[in-house]
């Protein structure tokens, strides 16, 4: 399988805008997230998809490969498959890599890549929950899995619900619960057809992209991972995940 890993990167951000371009100990978080996911041994090629020529051209000047793209995409997803039609080469799968976590690690990705072997058709990472903030927070997606491994739902709400816990404190007890980390991987013709679907209703009431894909039939197979995702959506972010990270 020839793997292509994509790094959506906005310029704009209502929280924290240029956020691609800010610097960590010296490298942008841009140039942080190229050189980890440069570090997965199953991507053949790892490219920069960008809205702005600031990104774009300082991509190229670390050495990275980076393409424009519209400023009037929706989603990652969207930004994904235009970067592809402008890659040079046949790819079966492209893995959709968060720009702006600077210090992810690159053995998720080939975890994640493992599972695409043709048959897979879209494929995201999970992790247990072991704590009760994470398990009620309704900023923190969660997803429930059927036998085979695949997503069957999506939520922001904790979800299964569970009618006879007593507290909330019985439920991390009572059931095995996934937080979803939103790193995917798309087989490239199942990517040329989601890019064409209306916005669902299950999407709208969620606020949860992936749903769209569920309620159109497609099978989302879910890798379970002990990696956690540290995103950086605000400044404050910023300074915690560097705190973690760099000495």
């Amino acid at each position: 399988m020839r793997i292509l890993g994509i790094i959506p990167a906005r310029y704009a951000s209502t929280r924290f805008p240029a956020k691609a371009l800010v610097d960590i100990g010296g490298k942008s978080m841009i140039q942080r997230v190229y050189e980890q996911a440069s570090k997965a041994t199953q991507l053949d090629q790892v490219i920069v998809a960008t809205d702005d020529e600031r990104i774009l051209y300082h991509v190229r000047e670390f050495g990275g490969q980076a393409v424009m793209t519209s400023q009037d995409h929706q989603s990652g997803t969207d930004r994904c498959f235009e970067a592809l039609s402008q890659t040079e080469g046949t790819y079966d799968y492209v893995i959709n890599i968060q720009g702006d976590e600077p210090f992810i690690s690159p053995e998720p990705i080939d975890h994640l890549a493992s599972v695409l072997n043709g048959e897979t058709e879209l494929a995201t990472l999970v992790k247990v929950i072991d704590n009760d903030e994470i398990l009620f927070n309704v900023n923190v997606p969660k997803a429930v899995l059927n036998k085979r491994n695949e997503v069957m739902y999506f939520s922001r709400q904790t979800i299964p619900y569970l009618r006879n816990a007593q507290s909330q404190e019985e439920f991390l007890k009572s059931h095995v619960f996934y937080k979803h980390i939103g790193i995917y991987a798309y087989r490239t013709d199942v990517l040329a057809e989601i890019t064409k679907l209306p916005v669902s209703a299950l999407e709208k009431a969620e606020a949860l992209e992936q749903l769209r894909w569920l309620e159109n039939g497609y099978a989302i197979k879910a890798v379970v991972t002990s990696d956690d995702s540290h995103g950086v959506d605000t400044p404050d972010d910023l300074d915690r995940v560097t705190r973690k990270f760099l000495p």
